[in-house]
């Protein structure tokens, strides 16, 4: 993967997972990865995506070892099925007009 440099010369992955400390922001990103797009879900976005919002909670030491150790297993299931349940839950909402979306508790 090519190198993106902001005005800062800050990697652009610095600079995302410097935006996602941001709880709105970090939910928006994960909202997205959820979507289908024309080529329909991609559970890797996805995986990818929690990924960064999981290391941005590092950076701030605001991610509780619960979460961590959660993170791991649906990282592993999500690896091995490669989403599937998710995928059909998406693809389904979709057929009935409606998607999922993540929200920031507060």
């Amino acid at each position: 993967m090519k190198e993106v440099k902001t005005q800062r010369s800050r990697s652009y992955h610095e600079y995302l997972i410097s935006s996602l400390k941001d709880p709105e922001r970090a939910a928006g990103y994960m909202g997205v990865m959820l979507e289908l797009d024309e080529e329909g879900f991609e559970p890797e976005l996805l995986r990818s995506a929690l990924k960064d919002v999981v290391d941005a909670r590092e950076q701030m030491n605001n991610l509780s070892e619960e979460a961590k150790k959660r993170f791991e297993k649906l990282d592993k299931m999500l690896l091995e099925t490669k989403a599937a349940e998710l995928q059909s839950l998406i693809e389904f909402l979709d057929a009935l007009g409606f998607r999922l979306a993540i929200v920031a508790k507060d």
